[in-house]
């Protein structure tokens, strides 16, 4: 009797404690993540590739027909040491704090940001040489081995976080058509480049921004790439170059200004305009795990990279840009 009732209490005492056992882990899965966004997952280890296994690109044809405009100018804004860093979206989100869920770094014009008008863009400072007023930004890149200290490193949250990259340099750039002259941008004409919504798009059509490395420009790839020691990482965003001559903006920030054809047609009713390139460079040792910012569902992917672009020039210097171009000149600010 006395081996029946202890083996009747051990019984209980071990179906008590199953069920404690499974409450607990129970609470575990309901507290703990539910999906890699909110853990702040990403990047994967396939966003990366070692640059020295990516096969060098086709050389890009630059020149074209007797009507080419072969010039170029580059324009010197500085390399954002002022610090100007956001989580706004003038062109895709304007009049809406923080819009972006990620942090934006600039060039050129120092007030911008989610309120900015034509007007105040228009008699702001600028860190651009000559008075160029226009606003150029992008993503920034984090070390993700390093805590971020300062305020607008941490101020974006959604899975970024992480010691922002500075840019080691910044290159601003403008191009003409391959194939004939370029004509002037509208002022306040609003741009954008890449997709920052790659990660779950149905396609890869505006995956527009290239990765590579310093000592191998003639390799580029959408993935993150892993440079030799010595080397920088780089960034080129490529801007669309065809205007359909009537608006500065258009639901969806595209229509309005498009690409041209592998062979740089514009598509029919759209002129060429100057064609915007923005390259970026950056010193992260080798191994070092690195991340664009992006919406949490993007996952940090670098399919993600984008640029954005207000074009505040004066008719002025707008006129002298399309000169140069056309002019097939070299130019410099």
């Amino acid at each position: 009797m006395g081996n029946e009732r202890r083996l009747l209490t051990l019984l209980i005492c071990l179906v008590l404690g199953g069920g404690l056992l499974a409450a607990v882990l129970g609470a575990a899965r309901v507290g703990g993540p539910r999906t890699p966004a909110a853990a702040g997952a990403g990047p994967a280890p396939g966003d990366f590739v070692d640059i020295r296994k990516v096969p060098p690109s086709p050389a890009e044809p630059r020149t074209g027909g007797p009507d080419a405009s072969t010039g170029r100018m580059s324009v010197e804004c500085g390399r954002d040491a002022e610090g100007h860093y956001n989580e706004d979206n003038l062109v895709v989100s304007p009049g809406l704090r923080s819009g972006a869920h990620h942090t934006h770094a600039y060039v050129g014009n120092l007030s911008t940001d989610a309120f900015s008008t034509d007007a105040s863009l228009d008699t702001a400072a600028t860190s651009c040489v000559g008075g160029d007023r226009s606003a150029y930004y992008w993503p920034v890149l984090r070390r993700t081995d390093r805590p971020g200290t300062h305020a607008h490193e941490g101020s974006a949250g959604h899975g970024n976080a992480g010691e922002i990259v500075p840019e080691a340099s910044v290159s601003v750039e403008f191009l003409g058509s391959p194939v004939s002259k370029v004509v002037a941008m509208p002022r306040f004409l609003n741009a954008m480049t890449g997709d920052a919504v790659a990660f779950t798009a149905d396609s890869d059509a505006d995956v527009r921004a290239r990765w590579g490395c310093s000592g191998s420009p003639d390799r580029s790839t959408t993935r993150y790439p892993r440079c030799p020691a010595g080397e920088r990482l780089t960034r080129t965003l490529a801007f669309p170059s065809c205007w359909n001559g009537l608006d500065t903006t258009s639901p969806g920030h595209r229509s309005h200004l498009l690409f041209p054809a592998a062979g740089g047609v514009c598509p029919q009713g759209t002129f060429p305009v100057p064609e915007l390139r923005i390259s970026l460079a950056y010193e992260v040792p080798p191994g070092v795990p690195v991340a664009l910012d992006s919406f949490p569902e993007q996952l940090h992917s670098p399919k993600t990279d984008h640029a954005m672009f207000v074009n505040v020039m004066t008719d002025t210097r707008m006129a002298q840009l399309v000169d140069c171009l056309n002019q097939d000149r070299v130019c410099r600010t």
